[in-house]
């Protein structure tokens, strides 16, 4: 009985756990499996490590191969793991030592000829093995680069799986394209070293006019509030929720290495690269469910709101959603996360997004002012708004209402403030925000629980919120989300504390478009 083991690590969204490899070759007729719960792309792993091994000249046994996974009662995904098996493999036939992979993690896809193809989600896949106290992890070299970004832990880039056989002390017969240079050097890259990913090229001074909705945004980026924006095409609602990101204050380095960490699943880390600017996701009106939320066929796929976590999502034209995606914003809005279950598993992805929505008033969109050229119906138009339903419309803060343009200015037109000023003003308030809540745990007003804010609002301010709770025009929700802004326009304005116009402001923000 000859036994081999190498190990991987593997990923349920961006949760990681270990995975030991253990190899045995045993007497039978030729036969090659993989047991331990793996996937159809795991499962076909066997050819591709059986011809990536004999590429090394390694002579494939005669024999019965079976390669374990375990822990056997957890779900292998990926071809991530073809560099273990074949390594736990190779340790079986005795090209390489049995312990040379005990404090060692292997990562990688073959392919046929023996070389070394690059895998998503290295992040929180480095980052796991850091705090697992792995010494050493091996990995294809077209993730270095990405590999760097997680300080303290030796890693090796492949180009080829006969470099691993050598790196352990056995001898290889391969021809590699090329020769890997400085492998084997310990990743010390901070975030900061990293390529930024270029912001947005547009700017608030760009937008023509609607200064009250440029104040709108001011009051969501500084309290990290839901908004809707409601006006007829071609009045700017795109073009203003594309500037929100510049206006937002810069990600710290936790939130960045969260960021990192989703666009490292989702295998875009390389094209965007690493930065302080909040994320910015934009689905297509058609999108299914499981592309906003996640999931589809499996647990490994983050959807849009979670590639949008730290960040925006923007979702235009929304009533154009299908209700079923609309709806299942509703959890995710609350708790800031997305939980997957399906049959096979759950698991959750971070999901703490800032939502922006821009709607025309009705379906051709000309239902505004006199409304003379509006030629739709008065059931057309509730049917077009009732497909934004009242719970995701009373978790919705702030509620504007975008007017048309009507005059192009000129070239001594006077624009107003730039983003950067905004985002002056946006900063200063936060760190208000993040310094009344020191003891808290909570960084912005939007994260205020119920509890706190009646405790320490102004007797005065909440007779008025009272009152229109008493008249209908709020919810329980929509009082704390009412209270909320009240403190943000406070922030803004350099005072601790709403006062009754501050209040009152916050009820017509959230009840303008009702």
């Amino acid at each position: 009985m000859r036994l081999g083991s190498a190990r991987s690590i593997g990923l349920v969204g961006l949760k990681a756990f270990i995975i030991n490899a253990q190899s045995f070759i045993s007497p039978g007729l030729p036969y090659f499996s993989i047991i331990g719960l793996p996937d159809a792309s795991l499962s076909e792993s066997r050819e591709r490590v059986k011809s990536a091994c004999s590429s090394c000249g390694f002579r494939w046994p005669q024999t019965r191969v079976t390669v374990n996974l375990s822990p056997a009662s957890r779900p292998k995904r990926g071809s991530s793991h073809d560099l273990a098996i074949a390594a736990s493999v190779l340790g079986a036939g005795g090209v390489v030592p049995v312990k040379g992979f005990e404090d060692t993690i292997a990562l990688g896809e073959l392919n046929l000829d023996g070389s070394v193809l690059p895998i998503t989600g290295v992040l929180p896949i480095l980052a796991y093995a850091k705090e697992q106290g792995v010494k050493r992890v091996f990995l294809p070299e077209a993730n270095m680069e990405e590999a760097g970004i997680v300080p303290g832990i030796r890693v090796t880039g492949l180009h080829h799986l006969g470099q691993l056989v050598e790196a352990m002390g056995g001898r290889a017969d391969y021809h590699p394209s090329r020769i890997v240079a400085d492998s084997g050097q310990e990743a010390d890259i901070s975030l900061q070293d990293q390529s930024p990913f270029p912001a947005s090229n547009l700017d608030m001074d760009q937008v023509i006019d609607q200064e009250e909705t440029k104040w709108a945004m001011t009051v969501a980026a500084a309290g990290g509030h839901h908004m809707l924006m409601m006006g007829p095409p071609g009045a700017g609602k795109s073009m203003l929720a594309r500037c929100l990101p510049g206006i937002l204050p810069p990600l710290d380095e936790r939130e960045q290495l969260e960021v990192a960490s989703i666009r490292s699943l989702c295998g875009t880390l390389k094209q965007y690269g690493v930065s302080d600017t909040p994320p910015f996701e934009a689905p297509h009106h058609t999108a299914s469910m499981a592309s906003l939320v996640g999931g589809g066929t499996g647990l490994a796929t983050p959807g849009a709101i979670t590639r949008a976590h730290c960040g925006v999502l923007f979702m235009d034209e929304a009533p154009e959603f299908s209700p079923r995606v609309l709806q299942a914003l509703r959890e995710p809005l609350e708790i800031g996360e997305i939980i997957l279950s399906r049959a096979k598993g759950s698991t959750s992805f971070p999901a703490r997004f800032q939502l922006v929505m821009a709607a025309n008033p009705c379906p051709c969109g000309y239902s505004y002012g006199t409304g003379e050229r509006c030629t739709c119906t008065p059931r057309e138009r509730a049917r077009y708004w009732n497909r934004i339903s009242g719970p995701i419309m009373d978790r919705i803060d702030i509620q504007t209402t975008v007017p048309p343009v009507s005059d192009l200015g000129g070239a001594g037109l006077e624009h107003g403030r730039s983003s950067a000023e905004i985002r002056q003003q946006v900063v200063m308030a936060r760190k208000a925000a993040k310094k009344r809540f020191k003891d808290e745990g909570w960084t912005r007003n939007a994260q205020i629980s119920g509890e706190w804010l009646r405790a320490n609002t102004a007797q005065k301010s909440l007779s008025i919120v009272n009152e229109a709770m008493r008249k209908n025009h709020l919810s329980l929700r929509g009082a704390d989300r009412t209270l909320r802004l009240a403190w943000t326009l406070a922030d803004l304005d350099g005072r601790y504390g709403p006062n009754a116009d501050d209040v009152v402001t916050g009820i017509m923000m959230r009840t303008r478009t009702a």
